[in-house]
């Protein structure tokens, strides 16, 4: 599941780029939707909100660890839901790296393309989508306490004897007669 949705994901970011650098390039922004919507092609040269601009290379070597970090941690996956996330993380990452280390002005310093645009936000593209879909699904997971191994945390540890203890004690006080404790 996480190599389908990250194949998936890359697949759709260099296309959508293929296309925009034919057909946008050097070209006025085509708004749609009334300007809510608005196709214009960019070059980034840093990370997301044009931060960091000049540090191209550092982001490509972040790029790889992230990479690495997500195909290492994949070997321990279980669960459909981290599959899905974990691959929108990976299709996004490889995406961008595809254009660091592809494209102009040089290998390993390229500039991402960037095409999307919404009123008061800064223009991205699908692996930049795939990026924050994974990680808001990613926040969803772990708030919901599913593990990488389909296992999920509970509030509650059942081995502490302290927690059974109070339990017993408020079901004894319902009854109305405390018991007194031999332990």
């Amino acid at each position: 599941m996480l190599v389908a949705v990250a194949c998936a994901a890359l697949a759709l970011d260099v296309i959508s780029k293929i296309i925009v650098v034919a057909t946008l390039q050097d070209r006025a922004p085509i708004r749609l939707l009334g300007g809510l919507l608005t196709l214009r092609e960019t070059r980034n040269s840093g990370a997301a909100f044009s931060i960091g601009t000049g540090y191209t290379i550092i982001f490509t070597v972040i790029a790889c660890g992230v990479v690495v970090a997500i195909v290492r941690t994949a070997r321990n996956l279980r669960s459909v839901p981290w599959a899905v996330c974990l691959g929108l993380l990976l299709g996004g990452a490889l995406g961008n790296l595809v254009d660091r280390v592809l494209r102009a002005p040089a290998p390993f310093q390229g500039h991402v393309v960037d095409w999307i645009e919404w009123p008061h936000w800064p223009v991205f593209n699908l692996a930049d989508s795939a990026i924050v879909c994974g990680g808001v699904l990613a926040v969803l997971l772990a708030a919901r306490g599913l593990q990488l191994d389909g296992t999920r945390v509970t509030g509650r540890d059942t081995t502490d004897d302290t927690t059974d203890d109070a339990a017993d004690d408020a079901t004894d006080e319902r009854d109305g007669a405390p018991e007194e404790k031999t332990r």
